[in-house]
């Protein structure tokens, strides 16, 4: 069958322009320009509900040649291959579109899945120059439009003042059981759910623990739990003030053991009284190195985050746990005397690697 392509321009708020075409369902969107340097892992990554609101663009060149995995889903509700139940970047941007796969666990191509969902995909786009110029400048919002079409551009949303968080939580307590202990026998964890990864889910119940998944502004105190948990998520962290309220109630008992990932790291930040600060372009990739603070221990992590919290705003009950060997920003934090303590990077990461996973075991021996 011949491919009629569509030309379409991505154009940023500092005025450049990227020419391409496009590969996806065609339909101008607008939102946060941010690049990801992960050789692998689109099916991941797009699904990762820490996207929603950005275009991702791909600093590897080469894209789609693995296909994508199946949609199914676990007796549990969970989805086998992907990170949540749909696709949350607004868009992805790319270098150069395989349009032939061969995977063994592919059932359709790239393109086919960015249609079914409804998301552009653009390819023939200099990902390079877009990542230098996002480099110099910072990110910034940007939007996809046909050039046969020009008027149908979208318009600019404010992307901090967006509760991002608010629109892709749970709307409802979810309680997940473990497969290898009778109902009632396992150690309860309250998941506060941001924008949650579901391999988080799956690397807690992997560890025999019953997971009761809760909104992101649920006040989960009056609930029966031995443990809690913070997830990664998109947006601002200041738009989550419910959440920082929450936490600081669950801090009142100070034997609690608290975990947080991502955006958790930032909310038991501020929970702590901590401030946050936006990044110049964030880290967005799987090849983050992190130092653990005191140690000359090094770690490869995968991560996906534009805000990082400021050290020197911590507490005097905090320290820093993590620093990022790039730039010297803050990477996690733990309380000095409470079994508190929280990754910005992400210790369950799917696809990879999986070099920090011992942290789900050091908060489930506190349990």
């Amino acid at each position: 069958m011949e491919r009629k392509d569509r030309f379409v321009t991505l154009l940023l708020d500092d005025g450049s322009r990227f020419h391409g075409k496009s590969f996806g369902f065609e339909k101008p969107v607008a939102g946060e320009v941010v690049f990801n340097t992960a050789m692998m892992g689109y099916p991941e990554s797009l699904t990762d509900p820490s996207y929603a609101g950005q275009l991702m663009a791909l600093t590897y060149p080469l894209v789609g040649n693995y296909g994508t995995p199946p949609f199914s889903i676990e007796p549990n509700g969970l989805p086998t291959f992907m990170e949540s139940e749909k696709i949350h970047a607004e868009a992805i941007i790319v270098s150069d579109y395989s349009y032939e796969y061969s995977h063994w666990n592919a059932v359709e191509s790239l393109a086919d899945w960015l249609k079914r969902e409804q998301i552009p995909g653009i390819t023939g786009i200099d990902t390079r120059e877009l990542t230098k110029v996002l480099r110099e400048h910072g990110v910034m919002m940007g939007r996809i439009i046909f050039d046969d079409s020009p008027k149908e551009g979208e318009q600019m949303p404010d992307y901090e003042a967006i509760n991002y968080v608010d629109r892709v939580s749970c709307k409802e307590v979810i309680r997940y059981q473990p497969a290898n202990l009778p109902l009632g026998e396992a150690k309860k964890v309250v998941l506060v759910d941001c924008g949650v990864k579901t391999n988080i889910i799956r690397s807690l119940l992997k560890r025999n623990v019953e997971v009761i998944r809760v909104p992101w502004n649920y006040d989960f105190n009056h609930l029966e739990f031995d443990g809690l948990f913070i997830s990664n998520g998109p947006g601002d962290p200041d738009t989550c003030g419910e959440a920082v309220r929450n936490i600081q109630k669950a801090m009142q008992n100070p034997k609690l053991p608290i975990f947080g990932i991502c955006m958790g790291n930032q909310l038991l930040s501020k929970a702590g009284g901590a401030s946050i600060y936006k990044l110049k372009y964030g880290h967005r990739s799987h090849n983050q190195p992190v130092r653990m603070v005191g140690t000359e221990r090094c770690f490869i992590t995968s991560q996906n985050h534009g805000y990082a919290v400021d050290n020197n705003t911590l507490g005097a009950g905090w320290e820093p746990l993590f620093i990022n060997m790039n730039d010297g920003s803050n990477e996690g934090i733990r309380h000095k005397t409470n079994p508190w303590f929280s990754a910005q990077f992400h210790p369950e990461a799917a696809s990879g690697p999986t070099d920090t996973a011992f942290l789900f075991d050091e908060f489930v021996k506190l349990l």
